[in-house]
């Protein structure tokens, strides 16, 4: 019979969010709800993930990319928000780095944006409401694919 000690205690199992050196993923979330975008930083933080900024529209995205680029591991991406959208926002980043890894986030019954995102280079999607285990499942999947 195994003895307490072969159970695993839920401590052993490393942050999804750290990489073998300890250092956390740094990610940009872009939401125009601050309500999801707090939601979603939540999610990663618990894991581990580092949320370096914020942005809440695609203009706004754009830029700060732009400016952290090299902070940055991973974006999460509104679909839909105001004065750009996610879509042109991916389009955006992915013209000034083809290898940026963006998550995109949307709403049920958009699976023709969430085509034309995968198509212009998005690495995943998640879906609206937020499932926490899909939400790691899906951003951890495209971080670890760096190692």
């Amino acid at each position: 019979m195994k003895g307490a000690s072969d159970i695993p205690g839920i401590a052993t199992k490393a942050p999804e969010g750290v990489r073998a050196d300890g250092t956390p993923f740094r990610v940009m979330v872009v939401d125009d709800s601050i309500f999801i975008a707090k939601q979603i930083g939540q999610i990663l933080t618990s894991e581990g993930f580092e949320v370096i900024t914020t942005a809440g529209d695609g203009e706004e995205a754009v830029k700060k990319y732009q400016e952290l680029q090299s902070k940055i591991d991973l974006v999460t991406m509104d679909i839909t928000m105001p004065k750009m959208d996610g879509v042109t926002a991916l389009e955006k980043i992915m013209e000034f780095d083809p290898n940026a890894k963006i998550v995109m986030i949307s709403a049920l019954g958009r699976q023709d944006l969430v085509k034309k995102s995968l198509l212009l280079g998005a690495k995943n999607y998640i879906v609206k409401p937020l499932d926490r285990k899909k939400v790691l499942e899906r951003v951890v999947s495209v971080v670890k694919v760096e190692g």
